[in-house]
């Protein structure tokens, strides 16, 4: 019985490591700096992580085999430094980051001299590994009873005054993008229809990014403008007047990444209205 139950555990576990994603981006002789190819590349990768449920990314600088091994042990982490950077400026959270580390030079293993060139480019390098979390346990449904929570519509039907804020939770943003994920479409809709039978109040539309380094606001991969949180507050902006908010009640406005949730990192990729009058009745 101990024997089988070993048998699946070792099992499940190399299906596990199977699902890691693996990624690898190359250097000049002597450089630490991204290539504009090989960072395109890298976004591409970054992008297919949007719908997975990160445990941890590893993050690995290598060198060739020339010079001496201080300096190729500097320049390998120089280069895992620069990959992380990129990460952290593309709404990936740093604390999903757990290991940066220079390995130094690899050696060459083939004596082929017409292939050292090549092998020495291929060893100058870093090496991304991103490790999804294990599947969930089903849980068995609770029993306690949860107050009920009001949702953006029903806030903006309510009692509000200036200085209000009322965050749109369930309005999703895929990573480093402006646009909001096809679920999202008809909670948006219904804030909308709130807010054209809401007349009475004007709002400012605060977008926000997540995980981007120093406070700076994220990348837009669309445009390739560092302004995410200003082209998220101005897409849902765009989407008010489409459905018939008059614009002179709104404007919009980019908070970067000043002001952080503490929770999971999707959330900080959020829009949120702020109350800024209130007509009298």
């Amino acid at each position: 019985m101990n024997k089988l139950f070993l048998c699946i555990i070792l099992a499940f576990q190399c299906i596990y490591s199977q699902n890691e994603l693996t990624h690898e981006v190359y250097f000049e002789t002597d450089k630490y700096e991204v290539l504009t190819t090989e960072e395109n590349r890298l976004l591409l990768f970054i992008s297919k992580l949007s719908d997975m449920d990160i445990e941890s990314i590893s993050i690995y600088g290598f060198c060739d085999d020339i010079g001496a091994s201080d300096y190729n042990l500097k320049l390998s982490l120089e280069r895992a430094n620069a990959i992380k950077a990129i990460f952290a400026n593309n709404e990936i959270s740093e604390s999903l980051i757990s290991n940066v580390d220079g390995k130094g030079e690899v050696l060459l293993k083939i004596v082929d001299e017409t292939d050292v060139l090549k092998i020495r480019g291929l060893n100058r390098k870093v090496e991304i590994i991103v490790k999804p979390k294990p599947p969930k346990k089903v849980e068995e449904p609770s029993t306690e009873i949860v107050e009920h929570k009001k949702d953006a519509p029903e806030q903006i039907k309510g009692n509000l005054k200036v200085g209000d804020k009322i965050v749109f939770e369930n309005i999703l943003f895929k990573t480093g993008y402006s646009t909001i994920m096809p679920e999202s479409k008809k909670i948006l809709e219904d804030i909308a229809k709130s807010l054209v039978e809401r007349t009475d109040i004007y709002f400012t539309v605060q977008g926000h990014v997540c995980c981007t380094q120093y406070s700076r606001d994220a990348v837009d991969r669309k445009t390739k403008q560092r302004n995410l949180s200003v082209a998220r507050a101005k897409f849902v902006y765009d989407y008010f007047v489409k459905k018939g908010v008059n614009p002179k009640r709104m404007k919009y406005v980019g908070l970067r990444r000043l002001f952080p949730l503490g929770g999971d990192p999707k959330d900080d990729r959020r829009v949120e209205i702020l109350i800024t009058y209130v007509k009298e009745p």
